[in-house]
């Protein structure tokens, strides 16, 4: 589900509010989309970037981000 509000969401280590998740991909939020039963954005669209949302444990609940330019400039 895709929505345009930002949803708070948490890990076993950190909740991520939108001024905690701004502060750490160092952009601004616009987008995020929730895959079905998940508590954990899959994809959240900034300004810039496409962000996924890696999970890196099957143990814990933690992520990473990964950011992908949206609009590379190729010479």
């Amino acid at each position: 589900m895709m929505i345009c509000e930002w949803k708070t969401f948490s890990t076993d280590s950190e909740t991520y509010t939108q001024d905690v998740f701004e502060e750490t991909v160092g952009d601004e939020f616009e987008a995020m989309l929730f895959k079905e039963n998940e508590e954990i954005p899959s994809y959240i669209w900034t300004v810039n970037y496409v962000i996924i949302v890696k999970k890196y444990s099957k143990v814990l609940t933690d992520i990473l981000f990964e950011k992908i330019p949206r609009n590379p400039v190729c010479e």
